[in-house]
């Protein structure tokens, strides 16, 4: 699949404006919430994407693409990312755990949104010092319990259906929501 004359011209003007954008970055960056995402083993590209568009509208000032996550530049994330995956800063990381305990040395609050026995629902948990970082894991291994016990809190999103199951980037965006309202 070829790219579109559209996101060529995008691509080329960008390039040619790279001092510009930088320029326009630095305002906007620190406009975004102090939220940052850990996005561990996904395996879907498209969701990979999504969770970038996701983290672009709620503000997410970092991703952290662990495991088996795939990264950018990928064709199956753009589609879906739309243009995130150039906006929101992302890093790979090989050592999951090691870069939990390293956030939380940087006082970074850190929630694992997994559906198990120590959870306790999203409305519950509350951003402390305004530092949190999201992490999310694959939709159907989950989180391992070594990642959980080592995050400072766990937490599922209420779900009154019968399939208590949701897709991780939509996961994410509502806890990324919900978070995101506790800063105003």
């Amino acid at each position: 699949m070829r790219p579109s004359a559209r996101s060529t011209s995008i691509f080329l003007w960008a390039r040619r404006h790279k001092g510009l954008l930088h320029g326009i970055l630095a305002v906007i960056i620190p406009l975004r919430k102090r939220m940052r995402l850990i996005a561990h083993d996904i395996r879907s590209l498209h969701n990979v994407g999504s969770l970038f568009r996701s983290s672009d509208t709620f503000g997410v000032e970092k991703i952290y693409l662990t495991g088996i996550t795939g990264t950018p530049p990928r064709k199956e994330i753009a589609k879906v990312a739309l243009g995130s995956e150039h906006r929101v800063p992302w890093e790979q990381r090989e050592n999951t755990l090691e870069l939990i305990r390293e956030l939380q040395m940087q006082g970074w609050f850190i929630c694992a949104l997994e559906t198990n026995k120590e959870a306790k629902s999203l409305l519950e948990v509350k951003r402390k010092n305004g530092k949190i970082v999201l992490l999310v894991g694959n939709e159907v291994e989950g989180l391992s319990s070594e990642f959980c016990t080592a995050c400072d809190a766990i937490a599922e999103i209420p779900m009154p259906g019968v399939k208590r199951s949701l897709n991780v980037s939509v996961a994410a965006g509502i806890a990324l929501f919900w978070f995101g309202t506790q800063m105003r």
